[in-house]
């Protein structure tokens, strides 16, 4: 029942009774415009109070949250059922005498039988960082009593539709501390309405206001059932810069018991629905609305006779900043290159990444080549629009320094490390596992937050000495190797000898032994008769089959996607695991065992063939090299599948930190410790062990991840400055990915990386949290891959990456697939579209879109 303090209705202007809690977020908001005099319609809210008391009288809260547990957000149609399931707990019971009562008394107020939109208020809703738009209902033009009724039941049964119950879970939010409110308002029977938000949400300009206008309410705008005008409006002046009058087709428009959609007459389809002077009523009424927020606001307006309503404003959540056309560079006159660790990096840092990761990076790197007696750049590395460069200027001193170093470092360093490079990787990697394994077993609870700190920053330190290690060793001697070897055996090869990548295939590694695995539990699956029409997050889970998974997660749940450790692990969450493994369930994936197991025949028929051949000088230097290749082929992938073996403990520890800044008010949420700088890191942990407050950084996190989001969605030139083609005086283009814009229904050009062709549909996948969209057959586009995303190599049909050469991961495991990969193009991700047939040509290196309606 509802506490009896707290009131079921409100004066819609209440904007101190009207709070997050009792009003929601869409309320709370409408009572501050109304109480600042903003144009808002008169109306009244009903309560998050009147909600509960409805659940808590019909005693609907347990069978509410059980269901909505069975809900697992990366399977919508568990979410459906969980929906469905609600919405019959809910739809025969009647509503509550007192709170019929109280909304017949508000709403009589308002007029007789007077026409209002019922709209949906949660309180998880229109909250900064977070979008709830659409998540909840809205009823339109609902007239009398009865109707109104039926309108608030409605919204309250909207608070767990399917995509509202999959939209928190994925956010985090406890389906136990969620309520709705219900605001009721005369409804504007608008000439015109639309949407603007107070910057321009394209760019991030805050000069700017842009304003999507059309016919009729605002729903068809809303819903995108109509393309509105837009119009961009300098804040300062007034200044229209911009005016897009587009072909509107359809309005929403009052029937007697509601509204639709009809079709936009003639005349006006063409004609612009606002004119200068209502196009700057609107900036204006928009400016004083973000002077009242302090932030960016996304709103809804509406208009009748001239005269302005606002219904509706939240805080742009993903707001850019202007995105980056120019890239400043540190040094004006410098050379800077995406290239090694880089390509683990695809996207933008996150602020504590780079403010801890890259100085460790940095430091380990200059103590390489202090230690291989070799001249280097002071300073290595540079992030640049928040994507990290190698610092690549050949300055003519630091040329001579390097010339006179290099013939000791040719002719005795490079020799000893390559030689050494199983050896020194073991050794690093037992050192990284020791650490990694003692600091993730402590317990947190009771360190001094600086110990935290400290304790992360080791690791972090020990993970880029890992690297190093691997870069100076394991890699160059698999390329290398590969590479010598290929090259002789071409000399020694007959017509219908087998080609050279035959030799390297079919060798165990952890990113192959985690396929396995993962085929393994999905064949136990299906052996398992209570779990044949189980789905990944359902509950109860099978006990055994959670065993089964946690060993499985404990294994391989340390590889991970990204090398920043700001993006979650495998083991964290292993939704996109458990899309592959559904696919391995259906028994229509091919067996992994099998695979490895024809390759490893034929590698070994193909060294036995050329064995058996006449002995000569260079049957031997090719048995020699390939010895030598052989060895460092799986090495390779093992040392890059175990880059990420100390992450799950670093996030271990800097989360402990983001619970203790959350709970001291510093930050919403402990992962917004990932986008604090270090040195704001480090005072925060000082400020909590001397048990003072830590500055706030809600504003900072908001603009960093607003920041974020724009330079994501910029490529970043794999060469700076952009255009430049020369490293030190040599021409490096050819080695450049593309770059280009392919012309009109042309190719994009790329590396060869895996032979084969294939016309399949191109699915452009950016990251892990978009594995669920992979579907059986897909060409894989992607900006790069690392060993975690080995299981979509199961389902894909090809792969095509922005960044990868012909000894990348990408290339390596498509060879294992046995299916073709096109690498290196630099801008597959950008102009290819989603869904669309493309030719893959693994021999040629090329990606063809497919004109509709051709076939190959």
């Amino acid at each position: 029942m509802n506490n009896k303090d707290d009131p079921l209705v409100l004066a819609l202007d209440d904007a101190h009774g009207a709070t997050l809690e009792q009003a929601g977020g869409k309320g709370s908001s409408l009572a501050r415009m109304a109480a600042a005099g903003l144009p808002v319609p008169p109306g009244f809210h009903l309560t998050t109070a009147a909600y509960r008391h409805f659940v808590a009288v019909h005693g609907l809260q347990e069978s509410i949250l059980q269901a909505a547990a069975t809900a697992a957000p990366d399977r919508p149609a568990t979410c459906e059922a969980a929906a469905e399931k609600i919405a019959g707990l809910m739809a025969g019971q009647p509503m509550p005498e007192e709170v019929a009562q109280a909304i017949s008394t508000a709403y009589a107020r308002l007029g007789e039988d007077v026409a209002v939109a019922v709209r949906s208020s949660a309180t998880a809703e229109d909250l900064p960082e977070m979008s709830f738009a659409g998540q909840q209902e809205t009823y339109l033009n609902i007239r009398g009593e009865a109707a109104v009724l039926d309108a608030v039941k409605r919204c309250w049964a909207s608070l767990w539709t399917g995509r509202a119950i999959g939209y928190r879970a994925r956010q985090g939010i406890d389906s136990a501390d969620v309520s709705l409110a219900v605001v009721v308002q005369e409804l504007v029977p608008a000439d015109a309405a639309g949407v603007m938000f107070t910057a321009n949400p394209l760019t991030g300009d805050r000069d700017q206001v842009m304003i999507n206008a059309a016919w009729g309410l605002g729903e068809a705008i809303v819903s995108g059932q109509v393309t509105p005008d837009t119009l961009v409006v300098a804040k300062s002046d007034g200044e229209i810069i911009r005016h897009d009058v587009s072909d509107k087709q359809l309005m929403t428009v009052r029937t007697p018991t509601g509204t639709h959609e009809e079709p936009v007459p003639a005349g006006r389809r063409d004609q612009a629905v606002l004119g200068p002077e209502q196009a700057v009523t609107l900036a204006r009424a928009a400016a004083t609305i973000e002077e009242l927020y302090g932030r960016p606001m996304d709103i809804e307006w509406a208009m009748r006779d001239d005269r302005l309503f606002i219904v509706q404003a939240r805080p742009i959540t993903a707001l850019p900043d202007a995105a980056p056309v120019t890239w400043e560079l540190p040094d004006p006159k410098g050379r800077y290159v995406r290239a090694s660790v880089t390509e683990l990096l695809p996207d933008p840092l996150s602020p504590l990444f780079a403010t801890l990761g890259v100085p460790a990076w940095e430091k380990t790197t200059l103590d390489f080549y202090r230690e291989a007696r070799l001249a280097y750049f002071d300073e290595p590395l540079a992030v640049i629009n928040g994507y990290l460069y190698y610092n690549v200027r050949y300055t003519p001193g630091l040329l001579a320094r390097m010339a006179v170093a290099q013939p000791r470092f040719l002719t005795v360093t490079l020799p000893r490390r390559l030689r050494s490079a199983p050896d020194r990787w073991r050794r690093a990697h037992a050192r990284y596992t020791a650490l990694t394994e003692r600091l993730q077993a402590i317990d947190v609870s009771g360190v001094p937050a600086a110990e935290l700190l400290e304790k992360a920053r080791e690791i972090v330190e020990e993970a880029s000495r890992y690297y190093l290690t691997i870069q100076s060793g394991v890699l160059p001697a698999a390329y290398i190797s590969e590479s010598m070897f290929t090259s002789v055996y071409k000399l020694v090869r007959r017509r219908a000898d087998p080609p050279p990548l035959t030799f390297l295939l079919g060798f165990d590694s952890k990113p192959v032994r985690a396929e396995q695995e993962l085929y393994d539990l999905a064949r136990w699956v299906r052996e398992q008769p209570e779990l044949a029409d189980w789905t990944p997050g359902e509950e109860p889970a099978q006990e055994e089959f959670e065993r089964r998974l946690a060993a499985y997660l404990a294994a391989f749940g340390d590889t991970v996607y990204d090398l920043d450790f700001a993006k979650p692990l495998p083991a964290e969450d292993p939704a996109p695991l458990l899309q592959t493994l559904e696919f391995f369930r259906t028994g229509q994936a091919p067996d992994p065992h099998a695979r490895r197991r024809a390759a490893e025949r034929k590698r070994e028929d193909a060294v036995a063939a050329l064995r058996a051949r006449r002995p000569g000088p260079l049957r031997a230097l090719a048995l020699r090299l390939l010895r030598w290749a052989q060895t460092m082929a799986p090495l390779r992938e093992d040392a890059l599948a175990g880059v990420g073996l100390g992450w799950p403990a670093v996030r271990r520890l800097l989360r402990e930190l983001g619970g203790r800044l959350t709970a001291a008010g510093a930050i919403a949420d402990r992962d917004e410790v990932f986008w604090l700088r270090l040195d704001e890191l480090r005072d925060a942990v000082r400020a909590l062990d001397d048990g003072r407050a830590p500055v706030p950084a809600h504003a900072a996190v908001a603009e960093r991840r607003a920041s974020w989001q724009a330079r994501r969605k910029v490529p970043p030139p794999h060469l700076l400055p952009v255009g430049a083609t020369k490293i030190a005086g040599i021409d490096i283009s050819r080695l450049l990915p593309a770059q280009h814009v392919p012309e009109p229904g042309g190719a994009i050009k790329g590396v060869p990386g895996s032979p084969g062709r294939v016309t399949a549909p191109a699915r452009v996948i950016h990251g892990p949290e978009e594995f669920g969209r992979m579907r059986q057959g897909d060409v894989l586009v992607a900006k790069i891959t690392t060993p975690a995303w080995t299981p979509l190599f199961a389902l894909a049909s090809a792969i095509v990456t922005d960044v990868g050469g012909p000894l990348s991961h990408s290339s390596i495991v498509a060879r294992e697939y046995h299916i073709p990969a096109v690498l290196g193009t630099g801008v597959a991700t950008e102009h290819l579209i989603d869904g669309r047939q493309i030719i893959v040509d693994g021999d040629a290196g090329t990606v063809t879109p497919v004109a509709d309606g051709s076939a190959e």
